[in-house]
């Protein structure tokens, strides 16, 4: 088995719109508190091929996915398909995909940021030599907090607390999953897995970094001379236990927070054990996911009612209402667009399977509810099975039933803003399409990505 590790600095230049917190906030960059990287790991069992990125970004859309793909698969000759893309879903970085009002992609950013990720990769595949895999578990406690079942943040002054843990523990991540690699030169990478928002710093934050999870990861990785992968989780309705704080109380929390994940990242590196991984597997599936069913005319209607709404609010150019109402028709306009173009609202994605000996990654490209994480994880027959979000598309949310059920931001906001259509049954369906993935990593070796 060989295994190569590489990095390169997708920092964007300062002044860019950060991404996230509320309709058209202005919230431009004004300095860099932690470089952004995209983090690769290239594995090559003689056979297959098979490369695993990590960027400290938001989301990227399935069309720069492909893009990068193509770049890699360029210059290195492996299937195109053997490329996994994840995003630690950072709000300290830029928009790197449309949501309306939600921060302004920046276009000289956006046409650069697939070269740079493609380059992690490319040297990544170039520096494979000879290693080995560990995996641990370790308990990962005092960071999240379930912001649909329990509280959305937690006043600083109890969660800064040492050994603070949430209300209900058991409807968040609790555990740091951690693998490394290993040569004769020793420990040369690793990638963990967690699930989380990374929200420490917010609104009122104009520092570009990776929040907690990418400060630790370049934090532990630094101390190992290393490079260190964080993998997305089923962050859908975990938050970080702070968020909407001021920029000095988010800074100090910040330091705390990262810390906590970076102690579990030591004590996973420090008790990870040897696996079997004589050969890898990938497999993917491009599933539609059922809509909600509203047609042209819902559409104009809607927009319509929304456009009367902004006349009657005129003199409030800067409230929130407003600001909001403008980010709904946007949203309406965009998917009007679409249609009028020939276009669907309801595309195909891809979710993606990486197995690694005991070890199965299974991607998708939404902000995964932790109900239907669990209901993955319970289902599987691998050993250890990791539910990573935000996977080489941005789907907007995969909400649980009762969540969907009572309606609002993540059930019927984000999709206008994102101009789609509400989903019908993600639970489900999402949790079926998973499942089947999960069973084709076992029954099926994927041979396309061998090595050239």
């Amino acid at each position: 088995m060989k295994i190569g590790f590489a990095c390169s600095d997708i920092t964007p230049r300062v002044g860019v719109e950060l991404c996230g917190f509320g309709p058209f906030l202005n919230r431009h960059s004004t300095g860099v508190h932690d470089p952004l990287m995209a983090k690769a790991m290239a594995i090559d069992d003689g056979t297959t091929g098979f490369i695993l990125v990590a960027c400290d970004i938001v989301a990227i859309p399935l069309a720069m996915t492909q893009d990068i793909r193509i770049r890699v698969a360029g210059q290195i000759g492996i299937s195109p398909e053997a490329l996994m893309i994840c995003c630690s879903h950072t709000h300290s970085g830029p928009t790197t995909y449309h949501y309306e009002g939600w921060g302004d992609p920046d276009p000289p950013y956006l046409r650069t940021l697939p070269g740079r990720i493609a380059r992690a990769a490319i040297e990544a595949w170039e520096r494979r030599e000879e290693a080995s895999f560990r995996l641990a578990a370790v308990p990962c406690t005092g960071i999240a907090i379930n912001r649909e079942y329990d509280r959305h943040c937690v006043p600083p002054d109890e969660a800064l607390v040492p050994d603070w843990t949430p209300d209900k523990p058991e409807l968040t991540d609790t555990t740091c999953h951690v693998v490394t690699a290993h040569s004769d030169r020793g420990l040369i990478g690793f990638f963990s897995h967690f699930s989380c928002h990374p929200v420490v710093c917010c609104e009122a934050n104009t520092l570009i970094h990776g929040d907690f999870v990418g400060l630790a990861s370049n934090a532990v990785a630094r101390e190992n001379d290393c490079i260190g992968l964080f993998v997305q989780g089923a962050q859908g309705d975990v938050n970080s236990c702070i968020a909407h704080e001021s920029p000095d109380v988010s800074m100090k929390s910040l330091a705390i927070i990262a810390d906590r994940f970076a102690t579990s990242l030591r004590q996973g590196i420090a008790a990870a054990e040897p696996i079997d991984v004589d050969t890898i597997r990938h497999v993917a599936r491009e599933p539609v996911f059922s809509r909600i069913d509203w047609d042209e005319q819902k559409l104009r209607e809607l927009l319509q009612e929304k456009q009367t709404r902004v006349e009657a609010l005129a003199a409030q150019e800067g409230s929130h209402e407003l600001r909001l109402e403008m980010v709904l028709i946007g949203g309406l306009e965009r998917m009007l667009r679409t249609l009028g173009e020939g276009g669907t609202l309801r595309p195909a994605t891809q979710i993606q399977g990486l197995k690694l000996g005991p070890v199965a990654l299974l991607g998708s490209g939404f902000e995964v509810f932790q109900a239907i994480n669990n209901d993955i994880v319970s289902a599987s027959e691998h050993s250890v099975t990791l539910v990573a979000g935000l996977t080489n598309d941005a789907m907007g949310y995969a909400t649980d039933r009762d969540t969907a059920a009572r309606g609002g931001y993540a059930q019927q906001q984000v999709p206008l803003m994102g101009a789609s259509l509400a989903y019908a049954r993600i639970h489900d369906e999402l949790r079926d399409e998973m499942i089947a993935l999960s069973q084709d990593l076992s029954d099926h070796p994927q041979p396309s990505g061998s090595t050239p």
